[in-house]
């Protein structure tokens, strides 16, 4: 998976790449799906949810540029796979996710892995857009749903210079866009087109 559907398209952060390969993504899905776990595709989870496929993980904490030190928020923990690739590449990662069986399931299997553990990683229930602002700033944001447009309220909870990749939804398709908070005000880079579920709270789409 790693040669094939990620550095041959691109990914080339080593730190991304290694943290991929070190996590078992088939612990992520349903025993039926365990032979599609590696498949660059995304996968139900349940809740009308779904897991990302590897290259959009891939291009998200690429983008993020983690080194080790930051602290992540992550909007949308989902099976927690993106959660064990976070913590991974950063020091701590903060998880909001707005299903409690989800979170649940998230947490047991990061437990499993011995990856959620105080200091490392946190999953909390509820609207994740409006963020943590009680534990902001983050160096890094990372949103797993798409939004109308950049939610107001995450950006004010990253930290200067810090980044944030979110799918900003468009029509017929969603970008995955890379927002930096920078001296001169908010720059915007677009990664790829992409396909999310969509971001539902006060600063996204609503209560659905």
């Amino acid at each position: 998976m790693v040669e094939r559907q990620l550095r041959r398209r691109g990914i080339d952060d080593e730190r991304v790449l290694e943290a991929i390969a070190s996590v078992p993504r088939e612990r992520f899905v349903s025993e039926r799906l365990a032979r599609r776990a590696y498949a660059d595709s995304a996968l139900p989870i349940g809740d009308q949810q779904t897991i990302s496929q590897p290259w959009v993980v891939a291009a998200i904490c690429q983008a993020l540029g983690l080194s080790g030190a930051e602290r992540v928020l992550e909007i949308g923990t989902g099976s927690g796979y993106s959660t064990a690739i976070l913590a991974r590449l950063a020091d701590h990662v903060l998880s909001i996710e707005r299903f409690p069986g989800l979170a649940e399931e998230a947490a047991e299997r990061l437990a499993g892995l011995g990856i959620e553990s105080p200091g490392r990683v946190e999953i909390l229930v509820g609207d994740g857009s409006l963020g943590a602002p009680d534990r902001a700033p983050f160096e890094a944001i990372a949103v797993h749903a798409s939004a109308p447009a950049p939610p107001a309220s995450l950006l004010e909870q990253l930290a200067p210079g810090g980044r944030m990749v979110v799918p900003l939804a468009e029509p017929g398709v969603d970008m995955l866009t890379l927002l930096t908070a920078t001296d001169a005000g908010l720059e915007r880079r677009t990664i790829a087109p992409c396909r999310f579920v969509p971001l539902v709270g006060e600063q996204g789409f609503g209560d659905r």
